[in-house]
């Protein structure tokens, strides 16, 4: 079963992207941050209510409380250029990018915590690279990738959930992940809703057409869904199966892109694909290997 609950994980999280796309047609991607994260927190409420003892929130550490809030700034910063970044480029390009904060995420990890950084690591980042590089060439096929702006919030995107990672690592010592993670959601709410009301963005909620409205939400509940289910496969499960599983929701992005909205890979897109799903895999290869010795 936990297997089963690794690969709705990836479902989930990879229809996330298709579902805020079609919600963000003409909403502003500020204000639909700001309505999909109120389901989001929604769902780490619960996760956290499943999974924290009680009176932990009180038990957190000031250092806590500030790098998780740091922490959710820089998941606030990172969502709101994700979305600005579907809005204006194709999926099959933005995905791979953010995708890549995997990578960010292990240099940054490298400088700033010492981690060290193994060969086949190494193997994997080159290849990650690589391969975004690849799928980020420029079609001719769609209008919406005719401007560089969609790359510039994309590689945004990627810096600051690299960012994410590290300072909630630091955040979350000695804090349940679930809660670490709502506390570092509302933060992103109290964010989206600020910038809504600074950029005088309010009267557009009113405006939202309904079936937008239905697809932030439903993307939202995506999102939630994925995190309920990676949770409950990292508990029965192995992680060193779980984890790679859950990073392969860029295949099921990419599947419904094509679907949804007609989005094509050329072939040397499509063999950068095969690059960043063998880097993904690589990654995990040493604890798989320490799990079969």
């Amino acid at each position: 079963m936990w297997l089963l609950f690794a690969f709705a994980s990836a479902f989930f999280a990879g229809l996330t992207a298709i579902l805020a796309k079609c919600g963000i047609r003409k909403c502003d991607s500020d204000v639909a941050t700001a309505i999909r994260t109120i389901v989001v927190l929604l769902f780490s409420c619960l996760m956290a209510t499943i999974t924290a003892q009680e009176g932990a929130l009180f038990q957190i550490g000031v250092k806590s409380w500030t790098f998780l809030i740091l922490s959710g700034l820089a998941t606030g910063v990172s969502w709101l250029c994700y979305f600005h970044a579907l809005q204006l480029g194709d999926i099959n390009k933005v995905v791979p990018i953010d995708k890549s904060s995997t990578v960010l995420t292990m240099v940054l990890a490298l400088v700033f915590l010492g981690e060290g950084i193994t060969t086949l690591a190494l193997a994997a980042i080159v290849l990650i690279g690589v391969g975004t590089i690849m799928m980020v060439e420029r079609r001719e096929s769609t209008g919406q990738s005719s401007s560089a702006s969609w790359l510039v919030y994309a590689l945004l995107s990627a810096l600051f959930a690299s960012l994410t990672s590290i300072l909630g690592k630091v955040g979350i010592e000695g804090v349940d992940s679930n809660l670490g993670t709502t506390i570092r959601t509302a933060v992103v709410l109290v964010m989206a809703w600020l910038i809504v009301i600074i950029k005088k963005k309010g009267a557009q909620v009113r405006r939202i057409e309904k079936k937008e409205l239905g697809f932030i939400i439903l993307s939202g509940f995506a999102t939630g869904a994925s995190w309920l289910c990676y949770y409950r496969a990292l508990q029965d499960g192995l992680a060193s199966v779980v984890v790679p599983i859950d990073k392969l929701s860029i295949l099921v992005s990419i599947a419904f892109s094509r679907i949804v909205f007609g989005e094509r890979l050329t072939t040397k897109s499509a063999w950068g694909l095969v690059l960043i799903v063998i880097g993904t895999l690589l990654m995990t290869l040493p604890t798989i290997i320490g799990k079969t010795i």
